[in-house]
């Protein structure tokens, strides 16, 4: 008998409605910080990513796919356009500025179209096994990389050096559930898998969100975190109770609505308040009139200067 699926699918829209505040906070990811190829000595093996110009990348006359649907890729641009491209390609070099193709034909195609110059990409040059294993390993063990780096890393030891998750647990140091958790956040969809990329959503947050199957509804979960600024536990919490008690759920998202209505007094403390700290105050109220309200400053004198008004009553 088979499972049924968990995922909640278009149900979860009149559940949660529509967060298009998230996408405000949404940059493209553009890998400018690394370099062009050809911008420093020629290195074998690198497990660092660098940017190719497009004219320098030639399709894998090997390719068992001779056809790409065109509204597919379409589409595909469209998310590069906005998000940019988070899985990079892999390349072998053939001369010092020719490279083709090993994976990823789909994307390249994709960002040709998106109008990308330059496509950030892994590079093999050599056939020693050993060597790439070595140097995406001292890859995974720097402390700078992104869980999303982190997860394409383990996914290339798993695919270009045939380990298992076994013994890529034992390369990198980490328990098994640690690895095979890490590789779950390659399921999300691109605009998840970007939010954690650039920091708008934590790997904490991510686990949460694989609690639900259905795309559709990890987006909008992942839109509801970054326009609410929910923590994990209340993420882990809201998922829970969508599973289970969907009517309970959209309680506590009517409350999360809630803290955005504030009663016209908050909107008097927030002015007279935000004034003396360059209107970078924020307060958050729920329905049952419990809340918080945080204020961000730029120096001691702004603080002295708010408790000077106190003082004068003047505020």
């Amino acid at each position: 008998m088979s499972k049924e699926p968990r995922g909640l699918g278009k149900g979860l829209s009149a559940l949660l409605g529509e967060v298009p505040d998230a996408d405000q906070l949404r940059k493209p990811v553009g890998y400018v910080n690394k370099e062009i190829v050809g911008a420093r000595p020629r290195q074998e093996n690198t497990a660092d990513i660098l940017r190719i110009p497009v004219d320098m990348i030639e399709p894998n006359p090997f390719q068992p796919r001779m056809s790409f649907d065109q509204g597919a890729l379409e589409e595909l641009a469209s998310s590069i356009r906005t998000l940019g491209l988070i899985q990079p390609i892999t390349v072998r070099r053939i001369t010092d500025r020719r490279y083709q193709i090993i994976s990823g034909e789909r994307r390249y195609k994709a960002c040709r179209l998106a109008g990308m110059t330059t496509i950030p990409a892994y590079i093999r040059d050599a056939n020693d096994q050993g060597m790439l294993e070595m140097a995406i390993v001292e890859n995974v063990q720097r402390e700078d990389l992104d869980p999303i780096e982190l997860a394409l890393s383990y996914r290339r030891l798993i695919d270009e050096c045939q380990l298992t998750q076994d013994n890529l647990a034992d390369r990198v140091g980490k328990k098994r559930a640690t690895v095979a958790n890490t590789l779950r956040l390659l399921k999300l969809p691109a605009k998840v898998q970007h939010d954690i990329k650039v920091g708008l959503l934590s790997a904490g947050h991510a686990k949460a969100i694989l609690g639900v199957d259905s795309p559709e509804a990890q987006e909008q979960l992942c839109d509801l975190v970054i326009r609410d600024g929910l923590s994990v536990r209340e993420l882990e919490s809201l998922v829970r109770k969508l599973q289970v008690d969907p009517d309970a759920a959209k309680a506590k998202v009517r409350n999360a609505h809630a803290t955005q209505q504030l009663p016209q007094d908050y909107y008097r403390i927030l002015e007279h308040v935000g004034k003396y700290f360059s209107n970078d105050i924020s307060l958050k109220r729920n329905a049952s009139g419990k809340g918080v309200m945080t204020i961000h400053f730029e120096s001691d004198e702004e603080v002295q200067k708010f408790v000077r008004a106190l003082e004068e009553k003047q505020f």
